[in-house]
């Protein structure tokens, strides 16, 4: 079957790794189903792969990719919960949470197989190409927002980073949610976009805000951790799920956090039970992902080049069949 794999590993140049071609039909596996994937989208994990981040050179070839929604072996539309080991069901009840691509291969291909507890009903409301957004960056918003930071309507949230796969999801789940979302950007054209989505200001990275916020959506890490600690009012919550721009900010900020009581709450993904109540709100609430680029699976590399760039607002999708 056709696939988009990792065939090697470079720190510095992950794109030297990425392969396209055959790779072997997922074998059958009691407990897991297989899936004939009709869309899936683009990740900066898959670029954090590529570099080794969480994939060893042991482990390759490895079909990249984490989210994906097809047809599963009844006929049925379905989309994947990625987190694999999370439960126990079919890997065994002590496994290690993992996401597909470190340890088992990735919905980049034609098909994929996955744990027949990983896999959900479709909306019908929702597209292929919108659904296959939602697993990864669309339900690390949702978690970061409504479990972790636990914001309710009226309050106010600042978003770093807006054109990010979780930023814009924030900002639009935010803003359905009733939510005063502000964002940053250091692009113009990626704030104005931020703007049209429903975000209530948006200021240059480092800018001051019209309020102090509730809560922080952060993914950038270093470059806006600052920024993000100060725009918090006392007893707020930051929540931090990535650090794109580095793990080690210049000021830790402990001072104001321990001071006016600040929470940090470290996220990562969510749950099977938040995939599916995310897909019943955007099925609820008319909310879609945001799509930057729909292309088909052999023009792979152009997604990755482009998410390399930097040259994203919203998912890149990959479509087959």
């Amino acid at each position: 079957m056709f696939a988009v794999y990792a065939a090697g590993i470079d720190a510095e140049h992950p794109l030297n790794g990425l392969e396209l071609g055959e790779r072997p039909e997922p074998e059958k596996r009691e407990g897991w189903s297989t899936v004939t994937v009709r869309a899936a989208s683009l990740n900066h994990h898959d670029l954090w792969s590529l570099r080794g981040v969480g994939l060893g050179q042991e482990s390759l070839p490895m079909i990249l990719g984490c989210d994906a929604a097809g047809i599963d072996e009844d006929g049925n539309e379905v989309v994947l919960h990625s987190v694999i080991g999370q439960t126990g069901h079919g890997v065994g009840p002590h496994e290690r949470r993992s996401l597909l691509t470190e340890k088992y291969q990735g919905t980049l291909a034609e098909r994929v197989t996955v744990p027949t507890w990983n896999v959900l009903r479709k909306p019908a409301a929702l597209s292929f190409e919108e659904a296959a957004c939602l697993p990864t960056a669309w339900l690390t918003a949702y978690r970061m927002l409504f479990t972790n930071a636990a914001v309710r309507p009226g309050d106010a949230v600042l978003v770093q980073g807006a054109g990010g796969g979780v930023a814009t999801a924030a900002i639009v789940l935010g803003q359905a949610a009733g939510l005063r979302v502000y964002a940053t950007s250091r692009d113009a054209g990626k704030r104005q976009r931020a703007l049209e989505l429903g975000a209530h200001a948006v200021v240059e990275p480092g800018g001051r805000l019209p309020e102090r916020v509730d809560a922080v959506i952060e993914t950038v890490g270093a470059a806006t951790w600052s920024h993000s600690v100060k725009s918090l009012r006392p007893g707020g919550t930051l929540v931090i799920s990535g650090a794109t721009s580095g793990p080690n900010p210049p000021a830790a900020e402990l001072n104001r956090i321990f001071f006016l009581e600040l929470r940090v709450v470290g996220s990562t993904m969510g749950t099977k039970d938040e995939l599916e109540d995310l897909l019943n709100f955007c099925a609820t609430t008319g909310v879609r992902p945001v799509i930057d680029t729909v292309l088909p699976m052999d023009r792979a590399r152009e997604g990755f080049e482009q998410l390399e760039r930097g040259e994203v607002f919203g998912k890149i999708v990959l479509t087959a069949g």
